[in-house]
């Protein structure tokens, strides 16, 4: 009954509820960011969702747009400015999903949206992660976040697709709030960002 009809009610009250209060912050951000990305301050992507039907998510640029001389993007840390780390150590980037989730693209909780192409190198049972939709926090960012492996990532996220209960919602989001307060779980042991997914280890794709 929750995970099939309350969650997403709730995911619509809360949402509504949270871009009413959070506008001012909203507001404040896209100047900001305007000014400090040169330009247009959000991020827009096409992620996959429920179902793995695709939807462009959209976040606060945390990286400018710069290139080296051929045209190519400099690397993530070179990219990533003091504005941008004050957003991701914060999780500030992420409030414009809001609206992904008042529309019903995402959920407050569930397995983060990652990138298209990593579809076709998921696993049978890593696919199964985009059995609900995808959320604004997980279980994983809620227990290590970039810092975990792929592998350890996936795993958390299908097991909550299996357990979803307002309990364990609730639980994450508590979970969630003193990560967010410690910054912990940011950048991955070797990376700015987390680092790409190439693949689940020999083996296990394509089951």
């Amino acid at each position: 009954m929750y995970a099939k009809f309350i969650k997403r009610l709730l995911d619509f009250l809360l949402s509504l509820c949270a871009i009413a209060v959070m506008s001012p912050i909203l507001i404040i951000l896209t100047v900001i960011g305007t000014i400090f990305m040169s330009g247009n301050p959000f991020f827009c992507q096409p992620r996959p969702g429920k179902g793995e039907k695709i939807f462009k998510l959209v976040k606060f640029r945390t990286m400018s747009n710069k290139k080296d001389k051929s045209g190519n993007l400099l690397p993530d840390e070179a990219r990533l400015n003091k504005y941008g780390k004050i957003l991701r150590s914060t999780s500030l980037d992420e409030l414009p999903e809001l609206f992904n989730i008042l529309i019903g693209n995402m959920a407050l909780v569930g397995p983060r949206p990652l990138l298209v192409k990593y579809l076709p190198l998921y696993s049978k049972e890593q696919h199964r992660r985009h059995d609900i939709r995808p959320g604004l926090t997980g279980y994983a960012q809620a227990h290590g976040r970039n810092t975990l492996t792929w592998e350890d990532r996936f795993a958390m996220d299908v097991w909550y697709t299996q357990n979803v209960s307002f309990a364990l919602d609730c639980k994450i989001i508590r979970d969630t709030f003193k990560a967010v307060i410690k910054r912990e779980g940011i950048n991955s042991s070797s990376a700015a960002t987390m680092e790409e997914f190439k693949g689940s280890p020999a083996g296990t794709l394509q089951e």
